[in-house]
């Protein structure tokens, strides 16, 4: 008896971990820009979409503090301000937004099963991947403690709070020589800090690096810590012979590359080397019918809020046409 008991415990506790599959016409997986954006015009056209904010609710962009790049904010906005404003937005209209991250998927076949937090499957009729990309990192703790308090992935975004200031960025690709060149035109000076004996770059990026005059490459250093107190004020570097070497510094940017966050449908999707979804040329429309892909997990080039944005719209207009031409 007692036995028989145990045996039916399992079972009720076998039945209480399976999760119905709920069904939706329209999933967006991702919470920054891109995925608020496609949320809003997801919703005003009816699709009723579900959103699941994932890992970093407000993406990359809650890794800086103010933005002053994006078109309506002319005195510049708090970054978690202007995500909280958008999700604000994209609920007004209808969207679900939910607390979770994709962790798994099946793009076999439509309708399209994505898994939540391991646990809850969705099927969904449309699927918008704004998952974004993750910026790499050196790995030090004195990285963490000053990220947007002087250590910066991104030029573009946070350059400008630095202008006449002497900054350091790390890397010898062309993201980051591209970073140094454009840092150079607002910064006192710049230094290059290059783990090997040459840049990676390219050879005009090579080429306009090295006539920039107020940017100064120091080959075989690299980082052994970032030093401040509230904010950054230098970074300790060691050389080949293992010396020490300090840098005065008020800005430090990472320049080492991104990963975008596709390696869940990389089964499924074409991708290039580093994991960027590759999409039909000025669509966000993917090698699957009725997947589509937008923002950062798309963009190696760009990578700003308002080019995110603008691919979020454009995958839920070619959401709704898809739905539009589809027979349920």
């Amino acid at each position: 008896m007692i036995k028989f008991k145990e045996l039916n415990l399992e079972g009720e506790k076998e039945k209480k971990k399976e999760s119905p599959v709920e069904k939706t016409r329209c999933l967006i997986l991702g919470s920054g820009p891109a995925g608020y954006t496609a949320a809003i015009y997801a919703a005003r056209a009816n699709l009723s979409p579900i959103l699941y904010q994932g890992l970093e609710p407000g993406g990359q962009l809650t890794t800086t503090t103010v933005i002053e790049n994006f078109p309506g904010y002319p005195e510049g906005v708090d970054s978690f301000q202007m995500m909280e404003d958008l999700k604000k937005q994209a609920a007004r209209f209808g969207t679900d937004i939910r607390d979770g991250a994709a962790t798994d998927s099946d793009l076999s076949e439509s309708p399209y099963k994505i898994t939540i937090d391991d646990e809850k499957v969705i099927e969904t009729e449309t699927l918008i991947i704004a998952t974004g990309a993750r910026a790499k990192y050196l790995g030090l703790k004195s990285e963490q403690k000053f990220k947007g308090s002087g250590v910066s992935a991104c030029a573009l975004c946070d350059g400008f709070f630095y202008k006449g200031k002497d900054v350091a960025v790390v890397g010898g690709g062309d993201t980051a020589a591209e970073e140094a060149i454009y840092l150079a035109g607002l910064c006192n000076k710049v230094y290059m800090i290059v783990r090997k004996d040459h840049l990676r770059a390219s050879k005009p990026l090579q080429e306009g690096v090295f006539k920039t005059e107020n940017i100064e490459i120091l080959f075989e250093h690299t980082t052994k810590e970032i030093t401040g107190n509230e904010v950054v004020d230098g970074a300790i570097l060691t050389n080949r012979k293992g010396e020490e070497v300090r840098i005065d510094i008020e800005g430090f940017f990472v320049a080492i590359g991104h990963k975008p966050n596709s390696q869940i449908f990389s089964k499924f999707l074409e991708t290039d080397n580093t994991g960027y979804i590759k999409t039909e040329p000025g669509t966000p429309r993917t090698n699957i019918q009725g997947v589509f892909a937008c923002g950062d997990v798309i963009d190696p080039v760009y990578r700003q809020a308002v080019t995110a944005a603008a691919t979020g719209c454009m995958a839920a207009l070619d959401a709704e046409r898809y739905l539009g031409t589809r027979k349920f």
